[in-house]
């Protein structure tokens, strides 16, 4: 599986803006329901219980929020940069700059985790990171995204 798989290059954004954790989460659901059809407020909810379970907040500034929708036909993925770090109640407890928003459909069992294992990979490359707080334009994030994923395949 490789990134532009679940990622299209309307669907990255750079200087995101956001206050807060709930506040990213609700922006970029209000984005991933333009793209994917699903309610605004079913993405929001699903995100949030996720949250609950516990931080997705990974460390090292990124957080991969995901979640399953019944209404969803296919992996879909976001990508935010925000303009300033937000409390994503991380695990390092450092602040997020770097949001990869992955939502399944509800019976992507596999896939969904192939989705979030490539992601991981992908944000745990200390370079690639660095690369992406240095790009302030979204194509130029997706070109450096896609590009990772050729190299990098899963």
């Amino acid at each position: 599986m490789e990134i532009t798989d679940i990622l299209k290059p309307d669907c990255v954004l750079a200087n995101f803006k956001a206050s807060s954790k709930k506040q990213a989460l609700q922006e970029l659901a209000q984005r991933a329901a333009d793209v994917t059809g699903a309610q605004e407020r079913a993405i929001f909810d699903v995100l949030l219980e996720r949250e609950r379970l516990g931080t997705t907040g990974v460390g090292n500034g990124i957080a991969i929020p995901h979640g399953k929708l019944a209404q969803l036909e296919q992996l879909q993925g976001m990508f935010a940069r925000l303009e300033t770090p937000v409390d994503f109640e991380s695990i390092d407890e450092q602040p997020v700059d770097l949001i990869f928003l992955l939502l399944a459909p509800e019976e992507a069992g596999a896939d969904h985790l192939k989705a979030l294992a490539r992601v991981s990979r992908l944000l745990r490359d200390k370079n690639m990171c660095e690369k992406l707080r240095g790009t302030e334009e979204a194509d130029a994030l997706f070109a450096l995204l896609s590009d990772s994923a050729h190299s990098n395949a899963a």
